[in-house]
Parts: structure tokens; C-alpha cells; sequence
């Protein structure tokens, strides 16, 4: 395995809006350069428009970089062998409103190359590490947004991937949920896994992560590893705070 799972080198992403009259460009991420160490829990925080979710689908080979290069694991995010090892939680995961909640996971399942007995128990596993199992018979259009993100982290783990990418996983979630997921992910870091993830809540990734990259305006303003944030008076939200303004 690489020694780093994610890696960003002068990572630049702009986006072009077309106009009635030519177009108008705007930077997603500039001069974006970090790694992920393979096995760590990394967060990443930033308010709206500082490029977390850019940095996000880049890593998932949802986009690609304008400028500089991305290597998940040391290849591309955009190769099979890459996407094989990643497990994405987009921020507002979308499944059809009449399928129930394995038949969504079975679709995308096969989707990640799995079939038969091995499909069959990748569902049921996912099912019941994320809670689903006791609404297995509802359908999704049943679903609150809580329960729509505890489905959409099901389907990140369907392929037990090396890397998980979540964005804002306990959004929409209640604090029972949030304490259940927030063990899950711990466990599956315990296992080996890489995760990366965004969240509003500062809280939440103080407990969770052993680093954090804190964004503004698409650039990466400061890195904070653990025992900085444990020493520093306020902990993460004043260094966070101090950061982005």
C-alpha cells in the first residue's frame, strides 16, 4: 500500500459558467498541495465556497483538475484500480424514491463489480453497520434525511473500500445517530481504512480525526494535527475561527 492514500500537488480547479455572451470562469481550488496518510482519519473544514467539495469529487475522479495532479494511492482517481479502493459519500446522496433501501445498495453493488452470495452479504453488512436493517421494508420516499444519509454511507461501504471520502456524513442526523455513526467510522479506521472527511461540525471533527485541513477561499490556509488543537486554548473552533477570518 502507498504510504499516503491521497495525494495533491499544485492542484488547481476552475470552473467555467457559460453566458449569453462568452463565459465566466472562477476557481474551485488554487495551488492546492497535501497528503492523506494511508490508515488516518483526516478532516476538513472550511466555510461555504472554500473548495470542500471540489477537493472532495477530485479525489473521487468526479472532476478533473485543471491544473496539477491528484494520486489516490499513487495512481489516478479517474483508473478503475483507484475507484476500486474508494468508498464516496456525496453531500446529498440521491436514490430513486420508490426502491426500498437493499434493492438501492444491490443496484450499486453490481455497480462496484460485486455479484451473488458476495452482493448478497456486502448488503446485509452494510445494511446493519449503518442501522437500516429495521426499515429493510420501507421505501426510500419513507426515508427522513438522516436516514437518506445513513443509506448513502451504506452504499460507500458496500465494496469495503481502503479509502472513504464522506461528505458531511452525519449531516441531517439526530444525536443518537450521530454517536452511532461516529463509532462506525472509528471502528473502520481500527480496521485499517483511510478516511477522509467534511463536516460542519467542528465537535464532531475534533473526536474523530488525528488531522484537519482547514480551507479558505480555495486555498489551503492551515494544517492542524491533533495535539495542537488538545494544547491550543478553545481548541480547534479558535484555531478554526482565527483561520478563515
Amino acid at each position: 500500500m502507498s504510504q499516503h492514500a491521497v495525494s495533491f500537488s499544485a492542484v488547481e480547479k476552475t470552473y467555467r459558467r457559460p453566458r449569453l455572451l462568452g463565459a465566466v470562469y472562477f476557481t474551485g481550488v488554487k495551488d492546492l498541495s497535501f497528503e492523506i496518510p494511508a490508515g488516518e482519519v483526516t478532516g476538513l473544514l472550511g466555510l461555504n465556497g472554500a473548495g470542500k467539495t471540489t477537493i472532495m469529487k477530485l479525489i473521487g475522479g468526479l472532476l478533473f483538475p485543471t491544473a496539477g495532479k491528484v494520486k489516490v494511492f499513487g495512481q489516478s482517481p479517474q483508473g478503475g484500480a483507484a475507484k476500486a479502493r474508494v468508498g464516496f459519500l456525496p453531500e446529498l446522496p440521491y436514490f430513486p424514491p420508490q426502491v426500498k433501501p437493499g434493492d438501492a445498495l444491490s443496484y450499486y453493488g453490481r455497480l462496484s463489480g460485486l455479484s451473488g452470495a458476495d452482493l448478497d452479504a456486502a448488503v446485509e453488512s452494510a445494511m446493519q453497520r449503518t442501522g437500516l436493517e429495521p426499515h429493510a421494508g420501507k421505501r426510500v420516499s419513507e426515508f427522513s434525511k438522516g436516514m437518506l444519509q445513513r443509506l448513502g454511507l451504506a452504499q460507500a461501504l458496500l465494496h469495503s473500500p481502503d479509502l472513504l471520502v464522506l461528505d458531511e456524513p452525519v449531516s441531517g442526523l439526530d444525536p443518537l445517530a450521530i454517536h452511532d455513526i461516529r463509532g462506525l467510522l472509528a471502528g473502520l479506521n481500527a480496521d485499517g481504512r483511510t478516511i477522509f472527511l467534511s463536516s460542519h461540525s467542528i465537535s464532531e471533527v475534533e473526536k474523530l480525526c488525528a488531522r484537519v485541513l482547514i480551507m479558505v477561499r480555495g486555498r489551503l490556509a492551515r494544517t492542524v494535527k491533533r495535539a495542537e488543537w488538545e494544547a491550543a486554548p478553545g481548541g480547534l473552533e479558535a484555531i478554526f475561527v482565527e483561520a478563515v477570518r
